[in-house]
């Protein structure tokens, strides 16, 4: 989950390093750290404990040399605390050698004893399992006197999941990077090289970048860049172009990267749609690999994530299975490979990561296509691990997503998961081309009613700040309301640090309705009175039973849906919508309430305690 970044070229390694943890720190900020290898030919260090003003400023009290060859860490902390000694990087062959590492080495402990057997009288300065790393990288370098080598032979040995990043002053302008379950991707320049954890970390430089594949290593020099599997085998890297520049990666005026994320769901919208929804019709030519007879023979789809991305596969069950008549289950990343699924040749296993390069939801990947399933992905980074080990991959388009708590990307994953709804009903033959053209001009007026919703942002704001010593929140919704309350009551939970529970408004009487007391707040999230199923009458109940005992009522509801206007306190109106779209819409006051309650309460909404935005441990 920690960001990293390499690079060799010319005497400006600190500026890129720096600059480049600044666009990473989203995944990680208990520490961070770089080292450098100056014009003088030393290894130099500095690293800090907090976030990475606290690293700033310690470069500006004790400056480094700058250098031609440098690496840099931000970290989310696995084995030992966020101090000095754990940060990154760490040092081997007698602080000649320097070591960063995402991951987890799961057999550290064992290679550790080792290295004690070895020499009793080996210091270890920290808690972690990726000194060991270093310590073991330094003594393979020892004797092989090759950087390339050294590293090969030590990750050959190694449990778990890691990305690491070594150089050593003996070879200037050269960084050694490999990878195992965990994210790394080549940056190309002139006359200078990147590696990074993602494309964020070089973006400002470069936008030419290069795949890094399973068990791969990779070698870069200022006018090279060389690619082995493990072995010491050359392997042919795949090049592409990033999409988006390092403005997109900035807050530019926003107050907070959550702010400016949300404020971007339209476009977010109206780019995944670009190019696949068009007169009346979806086209999705990246599924190519899932042939229409391959469609036809599916008796059962599911769909795995974690956190939002499951919560977006929730929603999106609902039209899939209206659209394209097969039965659609949604499942935990993290639990789906352990209870011994049955999947069979005619089972679509769709997952969804925003980074892909969810460790949980990758190894369900990896689950489903060794037991025969067909397997598509929904990511929004260009390069990532999850669509290269699928069958096909859907791109969202929402643009680089920085702040931890996603907002733009969910959006951006329903609108993906429902052009692919679409395209699987087309191919089946379950409903009729009027009623996919009228589900195409749904989708395509979203962007506009998305704008008209982010108008009301001012009175959410003013009702957060009323609210700002709030304890509690319940969130209840009906059909695809529900998903909605789940990923309400989440956003609060991560960024504002309070109770908040999604229920399903029918599940009230069955049990959480006792948690209703005098003032407590209540989201609704109201169905269209015009919704066939006469879902709108029963919710309305459902506040009325709640408001008889004393709770709060704040209800997002159709505009002039004059039924729920008596019950509640607030209303927050949406624009009309059809019953399967108007939840994109529904969504986007509850982030913003959580984004103003939790700047209300003077927290960093972009960076939220204990969390990193990609979580690529298990």
């Amino acid at each position: 989950m920690c960001g990293i970044v390499g690079y060799v070229g010319t005497d400006k390694s600190i500026e890129v390093l720096m600059g480049g943890l600044r666009r990473l720190e989203y995944r990680g900020y208990d520490s961070a750290g770089i080292a450098v290898l100056g014009a003088d030919g030393g290894l130099d260090t500095r690293k800090k404990a907090g976030k990475l003003q606290m690293l700033a400023d310690e470069l500006s009290q004790h400056p480094l040399a700058n250098g031609a060859t440098g690496i840099g860490h931000t970290r989310w902390a696995t084995h030992g605390g966020p101090t000095d000694a754990n940060a990154h990087p760490h040092l081997g062959d007698e602080g000649r050698l320097a070591l960063i590492h995402n991951g987890i080495i799961e057999n550290f402990a064992e290679l550790k004893q080792e290295l004690l057997d070895e020499d009793p009288g080996t210091e270890f300065t920290s808690e972690t399992d990726s000194e060991v790393a270093a310590l073991l990288v330094g003594r393979a370098y020892r004797r092989t006197g090759d950087l390339a080598e050294a590293l090969r032979s030590v990750v050959a040995r190694l449990h778990g999941a890691f990305t690491l990043l070594v150089m050593h002053v003996d070879e200037p302008g050269v960084v050694v990077g490999a990878r195992r379950n965990s994210p790394l991707v080549i940056g190309l320049g002139d006359g200078e090289n990147f590696l990074g954890s993602d494309v964020a970390a070089f973006v400002e430089h470069t936008q030419r970048a290069m795949e890094i594949g399973q068990d791969q290593l990779a070698i870069i020099t200022p006018e090279s860049v060389t690619v082995t599997d493990f072995e010491g085998n050359a392997v042919e890297a795949k090049a592409f172009e990033v999409a988006w520049d390092a403005s997109a990666a900035e807050k530019g005026g926003w107050s907070s990267f959550m702010a400016k994320e949300i404020s971007e769901e339209p476009e977010a919208v109206a780019k995944t749609l670009l190019g696949r929804a068009v007169d009346g019709a979806v086209r999705l030519d990246e599924l190519e690999g899932l042939s229409d007879d391959a469609i036809r023979s599916l008796d059962r789809i599911v769909i795995v994530g974690a956190g939002t991305a499951n919560y977006s596969g929730m929603l999106a069950k609902y039209a899939i299975e209206k659209w394209a008549r097969v039965p659609v289950d949604v499942e935990l990343a993290h639990e789906f490979r352990y209870r011994d699924p049955i999947l069979t040749e005619n089972t679509l296993v769709v997952s969804i990561s925003q980074s892909g390069e969810t460790m949980d939801t990758l190894m369900a990947v990896k689950y489903a296509s060794e037991n025969g399933a067909r397997t598509v992905s929904v990511c929004n980074t260009q390069g990532a691990t999850i669509p290269r080990e699928s069958d096909a991959v859907i791109y969202t388009h929402a643009g680089p997503e920085v702040a931890v708590a996603s907002t733009k990307a969910f959006v951006a994953q329903v609108i993906a998961l429902y052009l692919l709804g679409l395209h699987i009903a087309t191919a089946r033959g379950t409903i009729a081309a009027e009623e996919i053209a009228a589900a195409v001009d749904e989708l395509q007026a979203l962007p506009d009613k998305m704008s008209t919703v982010l108008e009301e942002h001012d009175t959410i704001k003013q009702l957060a700040g009323w609210m700002a010593d709030t304890r509690s929140v319940l969130f209840l919704g009906r059909h695809v309301g529900f998903p909605v309350a789940l990923e309400g009551a989440l956003k609060l939970k991560e960024i504002a640090y309070i109770h908040a529970e999604g229920f399903a408004a029918g599940e009230l009487k069955h049990g959480p309705i006792a948690l209703i007391e005098p003032g407590i707040p209540v989201f609704v999230v109201v169905p269209s009175p015009r919704d066939p199923d006469s879902l709108h009458k029963k919710v309305v109940s459902n506040i009325q039973e709640i408001r008889a005992r004393g709770a709060r009522i704040l209800a997002i509801a159709e505009q002039g849906d004059a039924a729920v206007l008596p019950y509640a306190d607030v209303v927050l109106p949406v624009p009309l919508a059809g019953p399967l779209f108007e939840p994109l819409l529904a969504v986007i006051p509850l982030q913003i309430f959580a984004l103003e309650l939790a700047s209300a309460k003077g927290l960093d909404v972009d960076q939220p305690r204990n969390l990193a935005k990609s979580v690529t441990v298990e």
